[in-house]
């Protein structure tokens, strides 16, 4: 089971783990034992809050396909043990991310100097532009 708080809970029972073949490290194993895992979890089917499943959605970007089910990749170490905990701890990361609600911009107002520094700006370009095109003349 994986915790992050009171609200998120993911059971074992709604991730399902696959051990393929990997490439790159492994020796002369790499052709025999099947140590890269994928970590698998139907986003809709599983018991998280509804605002949680939408953010893990939004932030599962490519690791989501088209089924709504979020694939974690993990085969960067030789032993199984170890690309099972890294897929888990990807898991956890990516559920500890959705499960924190963003916070709400307040629509504010700019200041009066923010409003006049911007307004001298463009007057100080303006008048720029305006010499270059005066004289022009130099031949």
């Amino acid at each position: 089971m994986i915790r992050i708080n009171d609200r998120v809970v993911l059971q074992d029972s709604e991730i399902e783990e696959r051990f393929v073949r990997a490439s790159g490290p492994g020796g002369q194993n790499v052709n025999k034992v099947a140590t890269a895992v994928q970590v698998r979890v139907d986003i809709a089917a599983a018991s998280l809050p509804e605002d949680v499943k939408a953010r893990l959605a939004a932030l599962a970007g490519s690791r989501l396909t088209s089924t709504g089910v979020l694939v974690i990749d993990a085969r960067e170490h030789r032993t199984q043990g170890r690309n099972r905990e890294a897929a888990r701890e990807r898991l956890t990361e990516l559920l500890r991310h959705a499960s924190r609600r963003p916070r709400v911009r307040r629509a504010t107002r700019p200041t009066a100097a923010s409003r006049e520094r911007r307004i001298t700006v463009k007057r100080h370009r303006s008048e720029t532009k305006q010499r270059r095109r005066a004289g022009g003349d130099d031949d």
